[in-house]
């Protein structure tokens, strides 16, 4: 099992509920496109769960 995950947003929070744009923040990503690096862990499989619709995730 991979010990980090590699988080894009690919697509927009404009249309997004609010809870879901603040959870995008704070996984770290700010524009469509970017990516992030955060550790597999419980916290963050939750945090994608909820905007899985919104984010692109590879284990690295």
């Amino acid at each position: 099992m991979a010990d980090k995950l590699k988080i894009t947003l690919v697509k927009s929070t404009i249309g997004a509920i609010p809870k879901h744009r603040a959870t995008v923040e704070a996984l770290g990503l700010k524009k469509l496109n970017k990516s992030v690096e955060l550790p597999n862990n419980a916290a963050t499989k939750g945090m994608i769960a909820q905007v899985r619709h919104l984010v692109k995730v590879e284990e690295i």
